[in-house]
């Protein structure tokens, strides 16, 4: 990055790791930071919609919906994290492609599968190969997002369902007498007031998110424990920049940076916490009324 950094066998001391600390693969490995936290914005409001979406089909009064909604969350609960991980990205990937080759190449007359080989024309591929790297990147990024809220999603439809189905059925029954429709009684006043009896659950599947965030590494993203494992490991004398095993150092800088997020999110969850328990009948909400002025 420095001029002086062109050659690094003439450095030594703090020149030599200012040059380390600001070349190219470090570069990548302080923007991976910047993927993770993409990853949790992204991630975290679709797993909510996955979530509601499925709160909504396992209480759905059409019973082949409400199987739908429950067999999505008991499934996905019942199943490893890591297998969906796995599982998702490449079936969502051959599918997508399969769609393409039956589109783009309807001539085609050799088999699809060919042993353990998925082979399809290359006009299908996703992306093409002569796509820019970038496109790549991206493409297995929001492929690993998409894994990453079917699987939140649907411990999050658990909780959502629950917390439905906390709100007092006599805040509903009072909505009914008002001349609401189940419709308006939903939005109005179920939607409104079942947030704080899920935001414990939905807190605790946020921290568990962002435990989860070193997976990207096994679906193929380069994310800050690649980039750890990767720098930290032992570089010999044919590396620009050789050094000993520092992986542990580079580990203690995620344990930081994992620590300090967790922190942040729960100074923001308490504050959230208090805000949406002002008028309820819940344990914050007495604590609020009952608090002097």
């Amino acid at each position: 990055m420095f001029s002086n950094c062109s050659d690094p066998s003439s450095l030594d001391g703090l020149a030599w790791f200012a040059c380390y600390l600001t070349n190219g693969k470090h570069m990548a490995f302080y923007g991976s930071f910047g993927v993770v936290m993409v990853l949790l914005l992204i991630t975290a409001p679709a797993a909510l919609a996955f979530g509601f979406g499925g709160a909504m089909a396992a209480r759905s009064p059409f019973l082949p919906l409400r199987l739908i909604g429950k067999a999505y969350s008991a499934m996905v609960r019942g199943i490893p994290d890591i297998a969906f991980f796995l599982f998702v990205p490449f079936a969502m990937d051959q599918g997508l492609e399969w769609l393409r080759h039956q589109a783009k190449c309807p001539d085609w007359d050799a088999p699809i599968r060919q042993g353990n080989d998925f082979v399809v024309c290359a006009a299908a591929k996703l992306p093409l190969s002569s796509s820019p790297q970038w496109v790549h990147e991206t493409y297995g990024f929001f492929m690993a997002v998409f894994a990453f809220a079917v699987v939140f999603g649907a411990f999050a439809a658990n909780v959502l369902y629950g917390a439905m189905r906390a709100v007092p059925r006599a805040q509903m029954e009072t909505a009914e007498a008002y001349g609401m429709s189940d419709r308006q009684a939903f939005w109005r006043i179920l939607v409104p007031q079942m947030w704080i009896y899920a935001l414990p659950g939905l807190s605790n599947l946020w921290m568990i998110l962002i435990k989860a965030t070193p997976l990207l590494f096994l679906l193929g993203v380069e994310d800050i424990v690649y980039w750890a494992k990767e720098l930290g490991g032992a570089k010999t004398s044919i590396y620009a920049y050789p050094h000993d095993d520092w992986r542990l150092y580079y580990f203690l800088g995620l344990l930081v940076f994992y620590l300090g997020l967790t922190r942040i999110s729960e100074a923001l969850l308490g504050r959230l916490t208090r805000n949406l328990s002002h008028g309820q009948a819940t344990m914050g909400g007495e604590a609020q009324r009952k608090a002097p002025a």
